[in-house]
């Protein structure tokens, strides 16, 4: 399978002297199994735990949380050695044994030499239940491929190795700038799920690789009456399949079609995200640091985990990303809006949960808004998506003048990079340059091996 970021902050993860039990959040079908098992490869002994297969090891879990016992009697069901310093222990499918997450505790207290990684498709929910053993575990956060991990996947790693390295403000210029933005309108259509980008580089046919996206997003329906109430099953259909003609709009619940109110509605939707199917933008005024310190919850956004797969659930046309992009740019802004929040998800820091943000002018009967913020420094800076060749910055530029200590904002777009007084302006590819310091160093990774 495919080299990820993720790679990185394992194999971090494996040498660290101080090393932690670790906990690998994400949504279902991002890649946590695939990850996890290559970096077993690089140990003596690997020995995998699959809480949905195995029911006996929950058993195991339920009778005590002595580590001792626990290890001996996983070594016996699976017939593997488990030796703290030469095994990597990873229990899969974690939410089907809450009493497995707890016990990574006393793994640490007891046991620190043993390197064990727990994650699941539903984790979150046996999280909320049982809690995290604050300051005894580490977690690790995983996101659909990035554009820069798809870029080395379909074989255009000098590709992505020359954005990383491109200085801002100097123009990539023709014919390099055009040919990255069609691998962008490539990636639009078959988006970062790891299945989906797998058949497309086996087959070259996008029908293939939406196949695939229609059936993942089967498999998520499949799931809510695993984490939801019977009567609650509904809910999250029609918010799964009618959402996605949102994205990019603030969000009202009085917008989904038929009779249906914000109470009824509004579990769902947290349901959605605690799973990861979906990420809020919430609304803050930008006004001190950190951004997410004033925020208005009743007024958000939604982006969906995954920008092709949004499109599949929409039945999109799909066809114009491979046959005219930058046109598809240009009708398409939504689609762009959600590329952008998706590689800000992928870049932030991958220890913490990370969050988006707008900011719009809040006065009657003004219209402006500003896509995304963000924090670098101590400095907040305004993010505009515009989806072709667009020059209107009128909201960024009100945003600046209202915001004093922001130095500059930044523009997304077909453009070329340039820069001009306060305006940063940066190909839609370049979202990776606001990546923080951390996947910075696994981003050099990813595209020099």
């Amino acid at each position: 399978m495919f080299k990820r970021i993720i790679d990185f902050h394992l194999g971090e993860w494996k040498v660290d002297r101080w090393r932690k039990p670790l906990l690998l959040r994400g949504a279902r079908q991002v890649g946590k199994t695939h990850a996890v098992r290559r970096l077993g490869t690089q140990f003596e002994h690997f020995v995998e735990i699959n809480f949905e297969l195995l029911k006996e090891a929950i058993e195991i879990f339920d009778k005590d949380l002595v580590p001792e016992r626990i290890l001996r009697a996983l070594s016996l069901l699976v017939k593997k050695p488990i030796i703290p310093g030469k095994t990597l222990l990873f229990l899969d499918e974690a939410q089907q044994a809450p009493q497995a997450i707890i016990a990574l505790r006393y793994f640490y207290e007891e046991l620190p030499e043993l390197h064990v990684i727990a994650a699941g498709s539903l984790l979150e929910f046996a999280i909320e239940k049982v809690g995290v053993p604050v300051g005894r575990i580490s977690m690790l956060y995983m996101y659909p491929m990035s554009f820069m991990e798809y870029l080395v996947a379909t074989g255009s790693k000098m590709l992505a190795h020359e954005i990383l390295q491109h200085p801002i403000g100097v123009a990539m210029g023709e014919p390099i700038h055009s040919m990255i933005l069609d691998k962008v309108g490539e990636y639009l259509s078959i988006g970062g799920m790891p299945e989906s980008v797998a058949r497309w580089v086996e087959t070259k046919d996008p029908a293939r690789a939406l196949q695939v996206l229609q059936e993942i997003a089967s498999t998520y329906e499949q799931d809510f009456d695993k984490y939801s109430r019977k009567a609650q099953v509904k809910y999250l259909e029609i918010l799964f399949r009618q959402m996605p003609q949102f994205v990019g709009k603030e969000f009202s619940y009085s917008q989904i079609h038929g009779e249906y109110r914000k109470r009824e509605l509004a579990p769902a939707l947290q349901l959605l995200e605690r799973a990861n199917i979906v990420h809020p933008i919430r609304y803050s005024s930008a006004q001190g640091i950190p951004i997410g310190a004033d925020l208005d919850f009743d007024l958000f956004k939604i982006i969906y985990l995954d920008v092709a797969l949004a499109q599949s659930i929409l039945g999109s046309d799909i066809s114009i990303w491979f046959l005219k992009p930058l046109e598809g740019l240009e009708n398409r802004r939504d689609v762009a809006e959600a590329f952008v929040g998706q590689e800000l998800l992928c870049y932030a820091n991958p220890h913490n949960k990370a969050g988006l943000y707008f900011w719009k002018r809040r006065e009657k009967n003004s219209s402006a808004e500003v896509d995304y913020l963000h924090q670098e420094n101590q400095n907040i800076l305004p993010i505009e998506v515009k989806s072709g060749h667009g020059n209107t910055l009128r909201s960024l530029r009100l945003f600046l003048e209202s915001h004093k200590k922001s130095s500059h904002g930044i523009r997304f777009s077909a453009l070329d990079y340039s820069v001009h007084e306060s305006l940063d302006s940066r190909p839609l590819y370049a979202v990776a340059s606001l990546a923080h310091e951390q996947q910075k160093e696994a981003l050099k990774a990813l595209v020099s091996s």
